[in-house]
């Protein structure tokens, strides 16, 4: 039997020192406890730190983008030189992938990614996961790398995908750990803390709006304190941090991947007759949009968003917006069809 997918997130305050020294003992202790329950799953880490890594090598480090490409460049093999080293105690061979927004968008190289990740598997090796900050262009950039291991995640058909944080879990407003949140709605958001590390990009906010997406697609999610003994076991096991429970969800792969992996490029608003129709697993007809608020072409994929502005679907486009403006709304042209529209 196919072994389970476990993704687990490793931000760079989660295994750095204030002064952005990457902490070793951390990382020896993420090899020690992994190698636990390798056995059980199939393992991909991804792991922040890189540019925390490389940056003091840089004279005048000021945080723009070219010194954080650079930083990055450097911090990578840094990084990955001294998870290779820890994961050897346990005889456990690892692999980097440097991955980019498009090969999340197009699903062709999605695809050939996770076959690259199986092939992996299949040789007792662990990915590990980073953003391709070198070359990454700034208009298509992950938000941080929460949004990486989220894709991958939910477009691998992960059981399990653990946050690692420098705090214990998601802390109430009298700073205790909420064990459990049955539904990531706007009062849990309302929880997270909107400060973030100086060290990081990200923050309780985008764990909590990602897991949100994570847990709505059927993946079990777990926000844990990476310094709790033993922590990564028992987060397997739902015993630390804060478990977020999955959503039933019977949505194909493909769907998934539409609903999470693609780039998103325009948005139309539809009239009440278009949501429910919608509602019922219907197309998008011309005639129930109202506007288009943000252009896109044919086989593109945009959002819907209702008379409030709330967005309640995404879809890929079989004509452009420009041909949806110009075009005869009577004649009921197809703007998407049922098959290639997913609810959210």
């Amino acid at each position: 039997m196919t072994k389970p997918i476990l993704v687990i997130k490793f931000g760079t305050a989660s295994i750095s020192r204030e002064n952005g020294e990457l902490d070793e003992s951390v990382m020896a202790d993420i090899a020690k406890q992994v190698s636990e329950v390798h056995q059980e799953y199939n393992i991909v880490l991804v792991s922040s730190g890189a540019v925390a890594a490389g940056k003091k090598y840089l004279k005048e480090y000021g945080g723009t983008i070219s010194e954080r490409k650079a930083a990055a460049a450097i911090g990578n093999p840094l990084l990955l030189n001294r998870y290779a080293h820890y994961f050897s105690a346990y005889g456990i061979p690892i692999a980097q992938s440097l991955c980019e927004r498009q090969h999340f968008s197009n699903r062709n190289q999605f695809l050939q990614l996770k076959k690259t990740y199986e092939e992996l598997w299949a040789s007792g090796i662990i990915p590990i996961a980073n953003e391709n900050d070198v070359v990454s262009d700034l208009e298509l950039k992950f938000s941080d790398n929460d949004e990486l291991a989220t894709l991958i995640a939910v477009g691998f058909g992960a059981s399990l995908l653990l946050f690692s944080t420098s705090v214990a879990g998601v802390l109430d407003k009298e700073g205790k750990i909420v064990p459990q949140i049955d539904v990531i709605d706007e009062a849990a958001l309302g929880l997270a803390d909107t400060k973030k590390s100086s060290l990081g990009l990200g923050g309780m906010v985008s764990k909590l709006t990602f897991a949100r997406l994570a847990t709505r697609m059927g993946i079990k999610v777990v926000i844990f304190g990476i310094r709790t003994p033993d922590g990564i076991r028992l987060a397997t096991e739902g015993k630390t941090g804060t478990l977020c429970l999955p959503q039933p969800c019977s949505m194909p792969a493909r769907k998934k991947w539409l609903a999470s992996g693609s780039l998103v490029t325009g948005r139309v608003q539809v009239d009440a007759g278009a949501v429910q129709a919608l509602k019922k697993r219907h197309s998008l007809l011309a005639v129930g949009v109202k506007s288009v608020q943000e252009k896109f072409e044919n086989g593109e994929v945009f959002e819907i968003v209702d008379e409030q502005n709330e967005v309640i679907a995404v879809a890929r486009a079989k004509v452009s917006s420009a041909a949806l403006s110009a075009g005869n709304k009577t004649q009921n042209k197809e703007v998407a069809h049922a098959d290639d529209i997913v609810l959210l």
